[in-house]
């Protein structure tokens, strides 16, 4: 007599499917000793019923006028708890792998950031990959894990938009560096890096749409601003010029 599924939220609700002979006129369904909250008869080869609340391993038992079946095993499962994105920020189109660890994610089958959902794959009971969707807009949404035994959220993931660099101001300095330099764009707020020439700059964010930079030392002549986030890059080519001091 297989059941499907074999395994439900300890909070009860699962719909289980029982299969085998002779249930016509089953007058009860129990998981272990308690009665399911609600049963009924499919065919005389099949019963459904509700899971009522419940811990650990329990037998399943259908009851007809004809008597008690043998116990089938279903196996109750705790809500998972989630206690961290291995990443939490990413482009805006989505697609790239994180990892989400916690506890009780073996069952895990769908995870859904900001209501889009996607499928992740098992590689522990602590510890989920998935790939993510692609997002409505930029900014946070909510992560939701489901499993076998509920879903959990409380975690966060932040969309990011790919940068624009609109202006550099001043657009030129000494070779020795040392130059503070704002950068004008959108998307600004999630800065990694910003290099000049490819030499990385101190920088902070002023807000979404300014950067705060000091050159780095660098070779006399033009070179291109990049400035990097989680979503890609932004080049602003030939945005500032490296000077020669004087010499007499």
């Amino acid at each position: 007599m297989p059941i499907s599924p074999n395994q439900g939220s300890t909070g009860g609700g699962t719909l289980v499917t029982i299969t085998g002979t002779n249930l016509s006129g089953t007058t009860a369904v129990k998981f272990g000793s308690k009665s399911a909250t609600s049963v009924t008869n499919v065919s005389p080869t099949q019963v459904t019923a509700v899971s009522p609340s419940g811990t650990g391993t329990v037998g399943v038992t259908v009851t007809t006028p004809g008597g008690t079946s043998s116990p089938v095993p279903f196996f109750y499962v705790g809500a998972p708890f989630k206690s961290s994105l291995g990443t939490s920020s990413g482009p805006l189109a989505g697609g790239n792998s994180i990892t989400i660890n916690g506890t009780g994610l073996s069952t895990a089958t769908s995870v859904s950031f900001g209501g889009v959902t996607a499928t992740p794959t098992v590689v522990s009971d602590t510890q989920l990959t998935v790939t993510v969707p692609a997002g409505a807009a930029a900014g946070p949404v909510g992560v939701t894990v489901t499993t076998a035994g509920g879903s959990n959220n409380g975690l966060s993931y932040t969309y990011v938009g790919v940068p624009t660099v609109v202006s550099v101001a001043p657009s030129s300095g000494p070779t020795s560096g040392g130059t503070g330099v704002t950068i004008t764009g959108t998307n600004l707020d999630t800065t990694d890096s910003v290099t000049f020439d490819g030499t990385a700059a101190p920088f902070s964010v002023v807000n979404a749409t300014t950067l705060s930079v000091v050159t780095p030392p660098g070779a006399a002549g033009t070179v291109d601003v990049v400035v990097t986030n989680p979503a890609g890059s932004a080049t602003a080519a030939d945005a500032f010029t490296y000077v020669a001091p004087p010499s007499i």
